[in-house]
């Protein structure tokens, strides 16, 4: 039996010379995960469909001591996702970490579900994130290495009275392309896992979370009796982006409170 590594225990939330890629790094999750991958050393790269919307995150990696690049891109279009793979590429060289954040939520009951809004969310949140995994892969095979963090919800896990016939199961989705993608890309080295959050408290979700009746809907179903904030999230995100989960892969993490614990 190996004795334990004083050093590599140490170093084992280190992101050092690392490139990280956040797609939706304008919105309040991604901006948080990107700021965190950088004050654990990491140079990263937002994604977002408009440059003005990723200011912000370009601020914050910034005052957090690390390289930052913004590129617009719209992760249901292909052409897009190899444009941005290529910018990134040509800046740094590599890409070691990949976030999937860019999502979107429609809320309808199931039998007047509009298709179009259907068609949406299955296209940013199912084929947006496979894209991104796919074009990055490719450089992350060559590399030899790679950690995909994909974003997923508790919505996959259980069904909801709340209108969640498209965003349930485009997350469902996202559950089952994290556990294929780490089956064909483990000989590669590359780790792929998903964070499932509860919900949480961000702008496209204070609708609800501010609606008292809406909102004990949702905190009845979570043991710890609050909803997330992105702080929650993000500490799941850098434990799979970083090497103390090296030996971690095909894993779904709920960050739920309990919520389904049972």
């Amino acid at each position: 039996m190996k004795k334990i590594d004083e050093h590599l225990t140490k170093s084992m939330f280190n992101l050092e010379g690392k490139v990280a890629v956040v797609t939706g790094g304008a919105g309040a999750l991604g901006e948080s995960i990107a700021t965190a991958l950088a004050m654990y050393g990491a140079d990263v790269v937002v994604t977002g469909r408009t440059m003005q919307t990723l200011e912000e995150s370009v601020k914050n990696i910034e005052k957090a001591g690390r390289k930052a690049l913004a590129i617009t891109c719209d992760v249901s279009r292909e052409d897009q996702v190899i444009n941005m793979v290529e910018k990134t590429m040509d800046k740094y060289g590599k890409i070691d970490i990949l976030v999937t954040a860019a999502g979107i939520a429609k809320r309808f009951p199931a039998e007047d579900f509009p298709l179009d809004a259907f068609e949406q969310v299955m296209d940013i949140n199912v084929k947006g994130t496979f894209l991104c995994c796919k074009h990055v892969g490719k450089i992350m095979i060559k590399q030899g290495h790679g950690k995909i963090i994909t974003i997923s919800s508790v919505r996959a896990f259980a069904g909801h009275p709340g209108g969640y016939a498209a965003y349930g199961t485009s997350k469902g989705a996202v559950n089952l392309l994290t556990k294929q993608l780490a089956t064909e890309w483990a000989k590669y080295n590359i780790n792929v896992n998903a964070v499932a959050p509860t919900i949480f408290w961000t702008p496209l979700t204070q609708e609800v979370l501010e609606n008292e009746s809406l909102k004990q809907i949702f905190l009845s179903r979570i043991p710890m009796g609050r909803a997330a904030v992105t702080q929650d999230i993000v500490g799941a995100v850098i434990y799979f982006a970083a090497p103390a989960s090296d030996f971690v892969t095909g894993q779904v993490l709920y960050v739920d409170g309990g919520c389904t614990a049972g």
